[in-house]
């Protein structure tokens, strides 16, 4: 195991146990942690993928029902983790879960659209996850997914002042820790969510900061080629060069 990879499994168990003991009220009814329960899956990916310093690190929110809440991997939809990847592991289902959500794992039926879109944008562009991963690396800002009593999915900027404070505070305190592990050039929000929270909690670093649109299909402008949208803010950053080929297999 590399040096890095230690500090990436090392830096996200820490923020497992940090976040574990916080408690939300309404409107959370339910807290998943895959994390802790998805924990296989997704040190499988830390140590086959983040085993080296990374030129980009793009930051997500949070976990979705349909991806990382399932399979423990950033934007974790079933196929892209299984299928291009290359990555599956158990997953033990959490004692307390949503009854319109259940976790199924990699046998989860649905397909995450915002996963499917990001790493759709990464296959087309990269060809195989190793040309990805060779110096790019996904991660989430928020280890945490919130259900309300109807089912639906919260973010956390949906809660209250007083229960992000300390969840803000571990988050913050992984991300630096996963900088210092992954030493990129860039820090790409996923989102302007991602975006803001990492210019806050590593204000004063070097790394450059940007923001793709995020690919949810509840925002309209993502519904319209998310993908070549994302690219050319990218380009635009000097992110990813106009003329790149895809990486060879």
């Amino acid at each position: 195991m590399s040096d890095t990879t230690r500090l990436l499994i090392a830096a996200a168990r820490e923020l497992s146990a940090s976040v574990s003991r916080l408690r939300f009220g309404p409107p959370v009814a339910h807290t998943y942690n895959p994390l802790d329960y998805a924990w296989a899956p997704h040190e499988a990916y830390a140590r086959r993928y983040g085993n080296s310093s990374k030129r980009v690190v793009f930051l997500g929110m949070n976990p979705g029902p349909h991806g990382m809440m399932q399979t423990g991997i950033p934007f974790g939809e079933v196929a892209a983790v299984r299928d291009w990847m290359g990555l599956e592991a158990l997953v033990r289902p959490p004692e307390r879960m949503h009854p319109k959500l259940p976790v199924n794992g990699f046998n989860h039926p649905r397909s995450e659209v915002s996963g499917r879109r990001l790493w759709g944008l990464f296959a087309s562009r990269f060809g195989n996850a190793s040309g990805f991963f060779s110096d790019h690396f996904v991660v989430n800002y928020c280890p945490l997914g919130f259900l309300s009593e109807t089912g639906a999915n919260l973010t956390p900027d949906k809660l209250s002042s007083r229960e992000t404070a300390p969840l803000y505070s571990a988050c913050d305190e992984h991300l630096r820790q996963l900088v210092a592990a992954l030493r990129p050039d860039w820090l790409i929000g996923v989102g302007d969510f991602a975006e803001k929270r990492a210019r806050a909690a590593l204000a004063g670093s070097p790394v450059q900061f940007g923001r793709v649109l995020h690919p949810s299909p509840a925002s309209p402008a993502a519904n319209r080629d998310w993908s070549g949208a994302a690219t050319r803010q990218l380009e635009d950053l000097g992110v990813w060069t106009k003329t790149a080929e895809k990486v060879k297999a």
